[in-house]
């Protein structure tokens, strides 16, 4: 586990860090993030909400973990300083130009804060994804930096997501669902709000931390009872009439994503002592990977058949089937990234072995085929065939985000670290 540690310290170090501080907006605050999938040419300048969020995030956690020593700071990855300085500059970009009147935060902004229009006539506020990222920034942020004014414009920004949602006013670009369908991705990113705004709300000793508790625990109950089924599978739609579930897309399992879900269900049992939970929890995301690895080439399909394999059953001519048709058996790196963590966490709280047998597959993959060749670039090549071959190809948004993987990374750095320190302590006793 101690040469696991250096791994992921010196990948962070060497090989994500470099590129991303590269991508600074020093002037204004915010990154950019608009580059082809190798990473060697910035094709725009606009700053889609969604990834500015996201590197909040990521900044304030750095600092976070160069502060309690968890990364050197004598390293790259050790400049905490500097780090909280520029995402405090990126919350500010995004207060003072993201939001729209009616208190939405706008899909995508200029480099320069001016509200655009992806799609032309269709307004400024087309994700509620978006506004879920920019709470995630504010609240690492506030928790980081112990700001209390940023954490009340995280909470008010959360209660205008509960009331869309419970109104039924919500956009969902890029992933719109379709009509007839419920989706497990919107009870999804509201456990991860939710913990995390209510893990920053009670250190602060704020009054609404118990209430935000209690909706990540509703969010995890609606995952884990309503969208897991008998065989451990995660839906990803739900059809509001049971005899659509002959559709292509009521059959359709996105692996990636129920590994990713069940590592938010399990911090969040794990926070509330619920073992049983956490337990079906680890084996939901190993059935994900039993379903969706690739025996000839290795790697997670993007999506697959409840049964396995190429997804098939009836079509309804929705957007939403294309992408899937299109997209199924491609290698895209955020899947493989959740997985490394999710694995490891699986194994901490179950001390299943086989867990660590999962993440020794999934590492031998990813390490192997996305880290780009070379070192002066950095990074990941993100988007690949289904052979791990790159290709230019938009899979959500036209970004390279700089999320999940350092994400993962950092998470795998501080859960690898807890233990080590552990085991010295026990050593020393």
């Amino acid at each position: 586990m101690n040469n696991l540690l250096s791994f992921y310290r010196d990948q962070l170090q060497r090989n994500l860090l470099p590129f991303w501080l590269r991508a600074l907006d020093r002037t204004r605050g915010g990154v950019y993030t608009c580059y082809n999938n190798e990473g060697t040419e910035l094709l725009s300048t606009d700053k889609f909400t969604w990834s500015q969020g996201r590197f909040v995030w990521i900044l304030s956690r750095l600092a976070d973990l160069c502060e309690r020593g968890v990364l050197d700071e004598r390293s790259p990855g050790g400049q905490a300083a500097m780090y909280l300085e520029h995402a405090g500059k990126t919350v500010r970009f995004l207060m003072e130009h993201v939001f729209l009147k009616n208190g939405n935060c706008a899909y995508v902004l200029t480099e320069t804060g001016e509200k655009k229009e992806l799609i032309p006539g269709q307004g400024y506020d087309l994700s509620f994804y978006a506004d879920c990222f920019v709470v995630l920034g504010l609240t690492e942020f506030a928790r980081v930096a112990g700001d209390r004014d940023v954490l009340e414009r995280a909470l008010q920004l959360y209660g205008s997501i509960e009331r869309r949602l419970q109104a039924g006013k919500i956009r969902s670009e890029p992933y719109p669902v379709p009509d007839g369908y419920v989706s497990q991705s919107f009870a999804m990113i509201m456990l991860n709000v939710s913990q995390e705004l209510a893990e920053a709300l009670e250190r602060a000793g704020h009054p609404n931390g118990a209430g935000i508790r209690s909706r990540s625990l509703y969010y995890m109950n609606e995952i884990m009872d309503k969208f897991v089924d008998g065989d451990d599978l995660l839906a990803e739609l739900l059809p509001i009439d049971g005899r659509d579930g002959d559709t292509l897309l009521a059959r359709q399992i996105a692996p990636g994503h129920s590994i990713e879900c069940m590592w938010f269900v399990m911090k969040e049992a794990r926070k509330l002592g619920l073992s049983e939970t956490a337990g079906k929890a680890a084996r939901v995301a190993k059935k994900a990977f039993d379903i969706g690895w690739d025996p000839i080439y290795g790697g997670l399909y993007r999506y697959v058949d409840r049964g396995g394999g190429e997804p098939q059953g009836r079509m309804i001519g929705d957007r939403y089937e294309a992408l899937i048709c299109d997209t199924w058996d491609m290698k895209i790196w955020w899947p493989h990234s959740e997985a490394l963590y999710t694995f490891l966490l699986s194994y901490d709280l179950t001390q299943d072995s086989q867990f660590l047998d999962l993440y020794s597959r999934m590492h031998d993959y990813a390490f192997r085929t996305f880290p780009h060749p070379d070192p002066a670039i950095g990074e990941w090549i993100q988007i690949r065939d289904r052979q791990g071959v790159p290709i230019q190809k938009t899979v959500a948004l036209p970004v390279k985000d700089p999320y999940h993987i350092m994400r993962n990374v950092l998470l795998t750095i501080e859960l690898l670290d807890e233990k080590a320190s552990a085991t010295s302590t026990n050593a020393s006793d």
